[in-house]
């Protein structure tokens, strides 16, 4: 069974083969295996680091998403509760801190995704 591109984006799979999975520990909130991920695929092995620095890139994903969330509670906040500054700026602090690991995470998957190609697999 072959998970489709979003699908094998957000549930951090390889790109290659949307099967094996890209970090060693499922849990994001561990800081000691956060950074954890298999060097190839555990099911295709594929290379899962081309290159040396070769996830520095993400960063920028990291960046946008982090700017998507920044927006979206701003928005939220002053649709649905009408803040003041410092409550938006509590609000988004303790939400970017709260997702900071999931956005690490979805931000290597993406960049990933973006340079590393998917096996052709006739079935």
């Amino acid at each position: 069974m072959s998970r489709s591109l979003l699908a094998s984006i957000f549930s951090l799979r390889c790109p290659s083969c949307r099967e094996g999975k890209l970090f060693r520990n499922n849990q994001p909130y561990n800081p000691n295996k956060l950074f954890e991920m298999h060097a190839k695929c555990p099911h295709c092995a594929q290379n899962l680091q081309p290159e040396p620095g070769f996830y520095y890139g993400s960063m920028y994903v990291s960046y946008g998403l982090t700017v998507a969330i920044f927006v979206a509670v701003v928005v939220i906040g002053y649709t649905f509760f009408n803040p003041d500054m410092w409550d938006i700026v509590i609000s988004l602090t303790i939400v970017l801190f709260l997702v900071a690991p999931l956005v690490f995470r979805l931000s290597r998957s993406i960049w990933a995704h973006m340079f590393i190609k998917k096996k052709n697999t006739s079935e």
